[in-house]
């Protein structure tokens, strides 16, 4: 089941913490019925403070919650996932992603699955992805990105002019909408809809891509992993920097942005029979006939 490009199996599957899906109480019978589904296998349960009082139940902070258990289990969709893998980052917890709805692109065990999937963690029939994730400082503060992250303009009716340096040195000067730089598990989120290309996700690379270019000869870049990229603009008054679609952070022409790869990998947790192209074929329709 395991490759190079995978991590060993955990040593301990006895503590799982739990997270849901923000803001669905309606769910409240399928957390419950997921719960008892681990605990019928003899893993620990315990769940995030805020996630708790959608079932009326005591939880615990999120970081006692990654402190205190052997992995993390996401209940929700793929942003759920994204932002329990974000928040996460510090404690290098594999995250395990149970999805509510379809097939998504990070996130594969369905709640019917949940019991057998167990098992076959027990007997270490899995795989844990790691993914490389990106490293943002404005500034002095530093964030992370599972994803992407998105340089825009913060008035529809301006243009962003975004200048974009590797080691010091002015490569491109992107006019337009804005700057996608993404990972390459973000490579089929916004970057993809852009024209960026798509790009294995357990790639080592940093995309960019232009946004709506004023000119048809910016066109998508692909990275190396050791690249830092330092953007900036001389002449646009307000940008706006998005994290993954959940974080906005406002800027000007005063601040230095610099992205580059995370010291850390996100951990997934996955079914070995798990194939990225077969989620490609079913999510993007490739190889079916209209």
């Amino acid at each position: 089941c395991s490759s190079d490009l995978d991590q060993p199996p955990l040593q301990s599957i006895r503590q799982a913490g739990l997270i849901f899906k923000p803001d669905s109480p309606d769910l409240k019978d399928t957390y419950l019925d997921i719960i008892k589904t681990f605990e019928s296998r003899n893993i620990n349960v315990q769940v995030e403070k805020n996630s708790a009082m959608l079932i009326q139940k005591n939880g615990v902070d999120f970081d006692q919650l990654c402190l205190e258990s052997d992995f993390l289990v996401s209940i929700g969709g793929d942003g759920t996932l994204i932002s329990v893998t974000r928040r996460s980052f510090q404690y290098n917890k594999p995250v395990l992603g149970i999805n509510l709805g379809n097939l998504g692109f990070l996130t594969d065990i369905m709640p019917n699955e949940i019991g057998s999937f167990l098992k076959k963690m027990e007997n270490k029939e899995y795989r844990i992805d790691t993914r490389m994730m990106l490293e943002l400082t404005v500034d002095s503060k530093t964030y992370v990105s599972f994803n992407d992250i998105v340089i825009t303009r913060s008035k529809l009716e301006d243009m962003a002019t975004i200048d974009a340096k590797i080691d010091g040195k002015l490569f491109n000067s992107y006019h337009g909408d804005g700057l996608i730089v993404s990972t390459p598990t973000g490579s089929t989120a916004y970057n993809l809809s852009s024209g960026g290309p798509v790009v294995y996700p357990l790639t080592d690379a940093i995309i960019v891509t232009p946004i709506s270019a004023h000119s048809l000869t910016q066109r998508p870049l692909v990275l190396p992993k050791d690249f830092e990229i330092e953007l900036s603009s001389a002449t646009c008054k307000d940008l706006v920097i998005i994290i993954d679609g959940q974080d906005r952070i406002d800027i000007n022409k005063k601040h230095t942005i610099k992205i580059k790869n995370a010291s850390k990998k996100a951990q997934l947790i996955h079914r070995c029979e798990r194939n990225y192209f077969d989620v490609l074929n079913k999510k993007l329709h490739w190889g079916q006939n209209s």
